[in-house]
This record gives structure tokens, C-alpha cells and sequence, in this order.
């Protein structure tokens, strides 16, 4: 585990071979997965789950119970029937781009961005790429309006 300068990690967190910059805050009941990489100034609230394969870029807020997901098709076991271990499926990379935001309860499903400065709606599912300063929200998430530029990181 690599930590950066001055972050904050409440109780009850998992963290185990993941990156996080500086200034970041890792709220009460997360876990941060191996190879996951957090940026700077990044807020991620309680229990959300950041698995294997995830970047988050600095400067995301991520709200409380958000699920990222690292494999498109889950099983339990393998094709002979044993538990699956690490050789049995395929880590499927997901980013979040700088400054976006994502709602309480958002499930983040792999193999998407989230371009810089987009949010997503609380109880949102992402199936699908989300555009730079867009907002997106429902189950599958869709598009709903560009954001605000006050909302808008680094502008």
C-alpha cells in the first residue's frame, strides 16, 4: 500500500496494496482493493467498495455506499466445478476522471469512464461510458444535462 502525504483513514478500513494520493479521505467501513489508485484530494465516503482495476483521479467525491464492479461475467467457481482464484477471470479496468462526483448508492459496473467533472445521480447503475461534464442518472444511468459551470472543477 502506497500512501500519500496527509491523508485521512477513519476506522474500520480495508486498504491492501492500493495507491492514495495526498489530502485524499477515506471515510468509516471502506474497502480499497489491491492495484486500486486514488488521486489527490479525493473524498470517498463510508462503505463504499473500491475493487481491483479501478483509477479515481484526484479531486472525486464518491458518496457513501457506492460499488464498483471488476468483472463482467461473476461466478463462484470454475468450469470443474473448484472455487475460482485469480487465474479464472479477467479484471476489467474502470476510470473516473478528474472532478466527477458520485451519488450515495451508485453501483459502477467495469470497463466504463467517467469523464472529467461528470456526476452521478444517488442510486444510479452505470452501465455505459458517462461524458465529460455530463450528468447522468437511473438504472441503466443516462444522460440528463451538461453540468453547471460552478460545478466544475479546475475551470
Amino acid at each position: 500500500m502506497k500512501l500519500g502525504r496527509n491523508v485521512k483513514i477513519y476506522a474500520f478500513v480495508n486498504l491492501y496494496g492500493c495507491e492514495i494520493g495526498d489530502e485524499s479521505k477515506i471515510g468509516t467501513f471502506v474497502e480499497i482493493q489491491k492495484g486500486a489508485k486514488i488521486g489527490c484530494r479525493v473524498k470517498i465516503s463510508s462503505h463504499t467498495f473500491i475493487c481491483e482495476g479501478v483509477t479515481v483521479e484526484d479531486e472525486v467525491f464518491i458518496g457513501h455506499g457506492v460499488m464498483f464492479i471488476n468483472d463482467k461475467y461473476p461466478r463462484a467457481t470454475n468450469a470443474r466445478g473448484n472455487l475460482q482464484t485469480e487465474t479464472d477471470w479477467t479484471c476489467v479496468p474502470t476510470w473516473v476522471k478528474r472532478g466527477a462526483s458520485i451519488g450515495s448508492n451508485a453501483t459502477i459496473l467495469c470497463g466504463v469512464t467517467i469523464g472529467e467533472n461528470a456526476v452521478v445521480g444517488a442510486g444510479s447503475v452505470v452501465t455505459h461510458d458517462v461524458a465529460a461534464r455530463t450528468i447522468v442518472a437511473g438504472n441503466p444511468a443516462r444522460a440528463l444535462r451538461k453540468t453547471e459551470p460552478q460545478m466544475e472543477i479546475g475551470i
